[in-house]
């Protein structure tokens, strides 16, 4: 955690400060959208945004951004897991975020807002209000109550609903999952853990207000913003500026397509999983064995992860997960019976037949389901990856093994 400046704090509190943010006339104010691209580490690969606000009398010039959170908070990772993030609100000069993300490669835009005096007073009014401690603390939310959406909330309220009344009006170009996976790409295994995850939520249609809850997103989006009365209508932006450049190499401007590749991964993973269907050699069974094994705990793990972030959790983007259709805990219990299968005369029993069967129609269900435009869940990559599996499964359960 970056530690907290206490500077704005004096200035509200001591009666002998000089003119500067706190108190100089809003005729001298500017506001601008500072926008910090992308980093490296996967918690900065959304990227990050403030509001500045400059005297432009004294020079002073502080950064408002709801980005704050403390890992030394009690029960921190346990809140996490459960969805219960506690972030806050705070302020600092804008010369130290500027000299931070730009050490880190990041770049950084400088957006001035063309706000009359009442825009700005209202906004620093509201600012100032918002970063005293009692009033600075909020519930974060990945995707509708973040860092990016107080900054363009709080802009909404200063412009009168004019920001919102414009973006609402304009579609989306993704969907909270495919943003997800672009931005998430740089670390594959982390992306496809975060969309085998993801539930219908991640899927909804979207306008341009919702998705503006990315920094770049909202730094692109308000380019378009007019604001006034008719007839003297104005760019909201006045004044567009790369303070610091890029060094890091941007996300892709698309999400990788996973449909086929995973449909690969689930032939080849099913190949020796059917070997006991087809052959009665002892080694050919054993790795079938071992190969059904990783996929039933694979499919067993992930079903009840999913399962806990349903029932467990306020993570609503991953309730109501279709995936566990096809990556259930019961998959656990059918190790047992894989091994099994490497004795050509072991009598199988009815379990294991039955999970395999009610397994493969669900996934084949789900996949037909998506023939259905309102189907509400973008999921086929991962029923792609499942179905061969469990096809293989029900062909070995199925044969009789005499």
């Amino acid at each position: 955690m970056r530690p907290t400046l206490l500077l704005l704090l004096i200035l509200c509190l001591s009666p002998l400060t000089h003119a500067g943010v706190v108190d100089a006339p809003a005729s001298q104010l500017e506001v601008s959208l500072m926008t910090y691209g992308p980093g490296d580490i996967y918690w900065e690969r959304f990227g990050h945004d403030a509001i500045e606000v400059r005297d432009t009398v004294s020079g002073e010039s502080i950064a408002f951004n709801y980005g704050v959170f403390d890992f030394d908070q009690a029960n921190f990772i346990l809140n996490f897991a459960r969805g219960i993030m506690a972030y806050r609100m705070d302020a600092e000069p804008t010369a130290s975020d500027v000299a931070f993300y730009a050490s880190e490669g990041r770049y950084v835009q400088r957006q001035r807002l063309a706000l009359d005096d009442a825009q700005k007073d209202r906004l620093r009014r509201f600012l100032l209000w918002n970063v005293q401690p009692a009033n600075a603390g909020y519930r974060y939310d990945y995707y509708v109550d973040n860092c990016t959406t107080r900054v363009r909330d709080a802009l909404d309220d200063a412009l009168d609903g004019a920001l919102s009344r414009q973006l609402r009006a304009r579609p989306g170009g993704m969907t909270y999952r495919e943003q997800t996976a672009r931005l998430m790409s740089n670390q594959p295994w982390l992306m496809l853990g975060m969309d085998l995850g993801l539930g219908p939520f991640a899927d909804q249609p979207m306008n341009a207000w919702k998705e503006a809850f990315l920094p770049m997103v909202l730094e692109n989006e308000i380019r378009q913003v007019r604001i006034g009365a008719p007839g003297s209508e104005r760019a909201l932006v006045a004044d567009d500026t790369t303070v610091v450049p890029a060094r890091l190499v941007p996300p892709p401007a698309t999400p990788p397509e996973l449909r086929w590749l995973l449909l690969g991964v689930g032939v080849l993973w099913a190949t020796p999983m059917a070997l006991p269907a087809v052959t009665r050699r002892r080694g050919a069974r054993t790795l079938a064995a071992i190969v059904s094994t990783v996929f039933l705990l694979f499919a067993g793990l992930a079903g009840i992860v999913m399962l806990g972030l349903w029932t467990l959790t306020l993570h609503r983007s991953a309730w109501g997960n279709f995936n566990l259709l096809a990556y259930q805990p019961l998959a656990l219990l059918l190790v047992p019976a894989v091994w099994r299968l490497r004795h050509a005369g072991r009598p199988m029993g009815r379990f294991a037949p039955r999970v395999a069967v009610v397994s493969a129609v669900a996934c084949g269900v789900a996949l037909a389901l998506h023939l259905w435009p309102d189907f509400p869940q973008r999921n086929v990559p991962w029923l792609l990856l499942a179905l061969p599996c469990w096809m293989a499964l029900l062909a070995c359960f199925g044969r009789r093994h005499d």
